[in-house]
């Protein structure tokens, strides 16, 4: 029988590519009136350098100042590493050995004085090594000063998340042929991690299966429960292909369901279609989140939409922007991010249906592409 061959990799990002990324990023720290950024590692340095260290106690910090060098302060014994980097071409090296201060080699880079951007995720003894050192400096978190650093993917971006998506799509075909009946939970989450590496992710990062009364919890961990004939199962999942995330939700029944169980999964499944079709240049984000709850509140279930409509997805499966009621941001072509409405009703099932869609100059597009018909397991 022919196989399908795997998809070539797509075109490594180039160092160009990384310069042109953090030149960008500091231009808009000058215009939100910061000094400059600095950036800790996780996923703002993977998507600014496509360096990823191990996080420990000694500092590593790439900083951002609109009209110098980008300068990446990393440990000696890391130096090599780092000198490896996608990005290393377009980036100047300071390393610093055990026993001298790297928080003073950090400070000669800056000017002493001003407002700093630093990494959400920065070490909090790293952030007070810097206020120690430069008393003159205040400092504002990435997700406040730049919260759409990383939301506008280009076409590389792009391409990266359609195959993420596609893979956890084919994941979903399969499972759709084991047997859920008289399986632990934790099983049918083992069965999706193993199909999203099968399909090419090289990481997986949740796996939730709720079934029964725990599809009722929008974040349950699989666990021992045996699913049974007639429990409703929320099956949500992702992880990361070639640096990008896929994350895709869908609510299968095992045997038929009940009139209840189909009505409630036909308006979530309604208003995943309502918030998708609000998806459009210029809308805001706000807005996707209020077409997708109309649709549940007046179902008589608003009370059971317990959590925001969709997150960004990228180089980590939740980043802004947040289709939430408040986000009054626009949507641009390149945003991509989730839609996932969903019904909890505790004690006895949930329903949740999500797509990771993109914005385009002419509305939305879907990531996922699997019915959103409730499927009928065994």
């Amino acid at each position: 029988m022919p196989t399908t061959a795997e998809p070539a990799p797509p075109t490594p990002f180039t160092a160009d590519d990384y310069r042109a990324r953090m030149a960008r990023a500091a231009r808009s720290a000058a215009e939100a009136g910061l000094s400059g950024l600095l950036v800790a590692p996780g996923p703002d340095l993977v998507h600014l350098t496509g360096y990823q260290p191990v996080t420990t106690e000694r500092l590593t910090v790439l900083v951002l100042v609109e009209g110098q060098d980008p300068v990446l302060v990393v440990p000696a014994l890391e130096a090599p590493d780092a000198g490896r980097a996608p990005a290393a071409p377009a980036l100047k090296l300071r390393d610093w050995t055990d026993g001298k201060d790297p928080y003073a080699v950090t400070a000669a880079l800056l000017e002493g004085r001003g407002r700093f951007g630093i990494s959400d995720n920065a070490w909090a003894m790293h952030l007070l090594g810097m206020q120690r050192e430069l008393p003159g400096t205040t400092y504002t978190a990435l997700s406040d000063a730049l919260p759409m650093l990383r939301a506008v993917k280009d076409a590389h971006e792009l391409a990266r998340l359609e195959a993420a998506g596609a893979a956890a799509d084919e994941a979903y075909r399969e499972i759709l042929q084991v047997r859920f009946s008289g399986r632990k939970e934790s099983e049918i989450a083992a069965d999706l991690a193993a199909l999203l590496l099968r399909f090419g992710h090289a990481q997986v990062d949740f796996t939730i299966v709720g079934s029964g009364p725990n599809g009722a919890n929008p974040h349950h961990e699989a666990g021992d429960r045996v699913i049974a004939e007639g429990d409703m199962v929320v099956l949500d999942f992702g992880g990361l292909r070639h640096g990008y995330g896929s994350d895709t939700t869908r609510t299968v029944h095992v045997g038929e369901p009940s009139a209840e169980e189909q009505r409630v999964h036909d308006v979530v499944r309604a208003a995943q279609q309502a918030g998708f079709e609000a998806v459009r240049p210029g809308a805001a984000c706000q807005d996707v989140d209020r077409a997708a709850r109309a649709v549940i509140d007046d179902a008589g279930y608003g009370a059971y939409f317990i959590h925001r409509t969709g997150h960004g997805i990228g180089v980590t499966t939740h980043e802004p922007p947040y289709m939430i009621e408040g986000e009054e941001r626009p949507l641009v072509p390149g945003m991509c991010f989730s839609v996932e409405p969903g019904i909890y009703l505790p004690g006895r099932f949930g329903v949740r249906i999500e797509d990771i869609v993109t914005v385009t100059e002419s509305g939305g597009r879907r990531l996922n592409n699997t019915p959103h018909d409730m499927a009928i397991v065994r």
